[in-house]
């Protein structure tokens, strides 16, 4: 068999591997630090996350919660320190160079933030979206057919024969979009993809994110700060001191909701969730443990359908609410 020839097997492989996969992403205890010669900062600090294969899921945090160090895995950019990070169906931790390649070439397409970054400059919209088919040794014509019908898909088909400094911020992010479905990935990662845009182009790209999780089957993982893209998904997840700290599950409510678990308008109940990781650790919210006065420690108690979170009176003091139920 040629190298081509094994290169496609390779590149099939992963993809049938993924399709039977209930969970699209799955991480456990994942721990990544960096090292210099006088510091050590641990990015990641056994991170748990699960993300259902078809779903679309926004993460939020703080600077320096981790959240791009965890895309940065995700990506096949960036290797764990430890723990256990699945994407598809496929272990990345242990990876060689020639495996992350393929991994990045058929399991996974990303949007970066700054929408000129994700294009090449001195190509058209079609031909950056035929690129990766290229790479990937797509016939010429399928490259083509596939490249329009993408364009068309994401609202950019008048886009075709346009260089990105050509096209609106908005544009170029959905052609980008486009791009990264190019070989058919069943995890597209999104990091801030609305961050350089006005609000009305912010929206569009969006609306693509949407479509490429609902029209193309792919799952779609959104890192971002913006509060209207956060409360337009059923699932958030956050993220803080390099933890998975709450989940905010959404009800569609005004309007239908589609099968994916995106809200096509008005959100509806929004309940926050407290995480547990698998040894039962969480992390308590700090609008809890400031109006609590919780410290160091907590006392537990059972109580009739819940589990009481009790502050240390010694560290609280007793002054503030007589109910010390977190």
């Amino acid at each position: 068999m040629s190298a081509e020839g094994i290169e496609n097997t390779d590149i099939a492989s992963a993809v049938s591997a993924a399709s039977s996969d209930a969970d699209a992403i799955v991480c456990e205890q994942l721990v990544r630090i960096y090292k210099t010669d006088a510091l050590e900062v641990q990015a990641l600090q056994g991170l748990n996350l699960r993300v259902a294969a078809g779903e679309l899921t926004a993460l939020v945090g703080a600077s320096g919660s981790g959240k791009s160090t965890l895309l940065g895995i995700l990506a096949g950019l960036d290797a764990p320190t430890a723990g256990s990070v699945q994407v598809a169906g496929r272990e990345l931790a242990g990876l060689s160079h020639r495996e992350r390649l393929l991994y990045r070439r058929a399991t996974v397409g990303f949007v970066w933030q700054n929408p000129a970054g994700n294009l090449l400059p001195h190509l058209t919209a079609a031909q950056n979206v035929a690129l990766p088919m290229r790479l990937s040794r797509t016939p010429r014509a399928a490259r083509r057919e596939r490249a329009v019908a993408l364009l068309d898909s994401l609202g950019v088909a008048h886009c075709r024969n346009r260089v990105p400094a050509q096209m609106s911020g908005g544009e170029q992010q959905r052609t980008a979009i486009a791009t990264a479905l190019a070989n058919t990935p069943r995890v597209l990662l999104a990091d801030e993809p609305t961050g350089e845009l006005d609000s009305q182009s912010a929206e569009t790209v969006f609306d693509g994110l949407r479509t490429a999780n609902r029209d193309h089957g792919v799952t779609v993982l959104i890192v971002t700060h913006d509060a209207g893209i956060a409360t337009q998904v059923r699932r958030t997840v956050a993220i803080r001191d390099g933890r998975t700290s709450t989940e905010t599950l959404r009800r569609a409510s005004l309007a239908a909701e589609s099968e994916q678990g995106t809200l096509e308008a008005h959100a509806g109940e929004a309940i926050e969730y407290a995480v547990v990781d698998r040894f039962g650790r969480l992390q308590l919210p700090r609008e809890f443990t400031d109006a609590y006065g919780i410290r160091d420690r907590v006392r537990l108690t059972r109580e009739p359908g819940h589990v009481g979170v009790w502050p240390d009176e010694h560290d609280r003091g007793r002054e503030g609410s007589d109910d010390g139920r977190a």
